[in-house]
């Protein structure tokens, strides 16, 4: 028997010492409902769940993001109701002045309430806004557009692609194939030439994959669509080519189109234009819409129901991108639950697993400290060899 050294003791007090700390972990986990509290409990676990963390809050806020887009767009579609009430109204006016029923005095008062709708589609183009941004002047429209395949036979020789598309900056579009500037070349040239009311202006670029922009209209070509023909693919030095086929693509870059984010990354958006509503847009000049005679009132039929078609076609390409945007977020509000799962399965402490853990620890505490006091009595035993 030994007394400078209890080693029962000292073991009972280790125990107790070990318990005390499981118990601390424990009811840290049990009071903040976290398996990892701090990097040590489990660093690649945290890891993990701090990025999913991320998506998590990007999924949220684009689902948020998506909600507002549809505020946006239904706040253009409601402006573009009221659009196709007033062209209607028009359009039964027209029908009206177009009868020779009426006197031409008559005609000059159904013409008074023309010119005024047509100042009302006007403002309401040029008011309707979300968020103090306009929607329906124009500024927000874009559109992609491919240009057939044209044959060039010669050099210098122009190919007329006329223009793209209405839409587009008004203007016509030339492409040029071989020499330019009276000089030859080793390689082919594209010179691209954009005439429009101001003027005109033109680049040169040579055949390979890129582009060009010019003016607001941006060219895009690939070797697969851009072939010289006569010489496979490669123009010998002092040559002009004889035969190519070119084939651009037109991209009109708006001033400013609508980009939607609607995930939780970089990149994860989509690009919405909205058409110009203006009366001039729409085509409802002061000439085209007068309906002073009978012959101009029929043309002016024929002018309403051009816009009430391009009104419709805004609408429903409106209408479209609601419907797009009502299915992201339902998407993305499955994608979010999906991962608020997985980061709580790494996350998230088990409360009944801990409730028993505690208990255990408890348990063992309890017996531990009376171990303890039992090992404390034990030298006294020596007590007794000495009488």
């Amino acid at each position: 028997m030994r007394i400078n050294h209890n080693i029962s003791a000292l073991n009972a007090w280790r125990n107790i010492d070990q318990t005390q700390y499981s118990m601390s972990k424990t009811l840290e986990r049990l009071s903040s409902g976290l398996r990892i509290n701090r990097a040590g409990d489990d660093a690649a676990g945290l890891a993990i769940s701090e990025k999913m963390r991320g998506q998590i809050k990007g999924l949220n806020m684009a689902i948020k993001n998506a909600q507002d887009a549809i505020s946006l767009i239904q706040t253009a579609e409601g402006a573009l109701t009221e659009v196709h009430s007033i062209l209607q109204r028009m359009r039964e006016l027209a029908v009206q002045a177009a009868s020779d029923t009426n006197t031409n005095v008559d005609r000059e008062q159904i013409q008074k309430e023309i010119d005024q709708l047509r100042e009302e589609i006007d403002r309401i183009a040029r008011t309707t806004e979300f968020n103090t941004k306009k929607l329906l002047d124009g500024k927000l429209e874009g559109f992609r557009s491919q240009v057939d395949a044209k044959v060039v036979t010669g050099g210098n020789i122009n190919v007329q692609l006329g223009t793209v598309s209405s839409k587009a900056v008004e203007g016509t579009y030339v492409i040029e194939v071989g020499q330019f500037n009276g000089t030859e070349t080793s390689q082919l040239d594209v010179k691209i030439t954009l005439f429009t009311a101001g003027g005109y202006s033109s680049t040169v670029v040579t055949i390979t994959a890129g582009s060009a922009t010019l003016g607001g209209i941006t060219f895009k070509w690939d070797t697969n669509v851009l072939s010289i023909n006569d010489f496979g693919g490669a123009l010998p030095k002092n040559e002009v080519v004889d035969s190519a086929v070119v084939r651009v693509e037109a991209i009109y870059t708006a001033a400013s189109q609508l980009i939607f984010q609607i995930g939780a990354n970089e990149g994860h958006n989509m690009v919405a234009g909205i058409d110009n509503m203006s009366a001039s847009a729409l085509g409802l000049t002061t000439i085209s819409l007068k309906v002073t005679t009978q012959d101009a009132a029929e043309r002016a039929i024929m002018v309403v129901d051009a816009a009430i078609h391009r009104v419709s076609t805004a609408r429903a390409a409106l209408g479209a991108i609601q419907n797009r945007l009502e299915h992201t977020i339902s998407n993305l509000g499955v994608a979010a639950e999906n991962l608020t799962a997985a980061e709580s399965r790494i996350r998230d402490a088990d409360m009944a697993k801990e409730m028993m853990e505690f208990t255990k620890q408890q348990i063992l505490l309890q017996s531990s400290m009376a171990m303890l006091a039992q090992s404390n009595t034990l030298p006294q035993n020596v007590l007794q060899l000495m009488r």
